[in-house]
């Protein structure tokens, strides 16, 4: 390859694909986790029993952050030679990170308002429990789509010749 496919600046794309993977699905997860925790703390003041029951949001909602540090630090690991980094490359990472980002994004919102408004209403009504799960389960995978999407870019694009 000639050094036109690797300007000094290649390696900007990478290392903004990185920051956007780990930061917009922080964001998604951050609000996930605030926007459920508020239901519960409301909920548990009449059942305060329910409390480890509703939990589960959270915790799905912290898995949105993992998929943004898995894609984050793969994409940091392919900074070994930053001469050798193509502008191909750079574009590649900047991809997967907006990908899993931004669907990470998407999908803490759908997690925080989903967990919010169901362990409030599961407290009222127990049946509506199952149903708030499976709603939950589709919202999570909305950022399991944007993981699998980071990966197949971040496979795809390792496999092109370095300059």
């Amino acid at each position: 390859m000639s050094s036109d496919n690797c300007p000094v600046y290649s390696s900007f794309f990478g290392v903004m694909g990185a920051t956007a993977a780990i930061v917009f699905s922080a964001f998604g997860a951050a609000y996930g986790t605030a926007k459920s925790g508020t239901g519960i703390a409301a909920m548990s003041v009449l059942r305060p029993e329910l409390i480890m029951k509703s939990i589960i949001p959270v915790v799905m909602a912290g898995i949105i952050a993992i998929y943004g540090l898995v894609v984050a630090v793969l994409i940091a690991n392919g900074f070994s030679d930053p001469t050798t980094y193509s502008l191909f490359k750079g574009f590649i990472d900047l991809g997967a990170g907006l990908s899993v980002g931004l669907s990470g994004l998407a999908a803490g919102f759908a997690i925080g308002i989903v967990g919010d408004s169901g362990v409030r209403g599961t407290a009222q009504q127990p049946k509506l429990f199952v149903g708030m799960i499976l709603i939950l389960i589709f919202a999570e995978v909305l950022g399991l789509y944007g993981l699998i999407v980071a990966l197949i870019l971040n496979t795809n694009g390792s496999n092109q010749p370095a300059c």
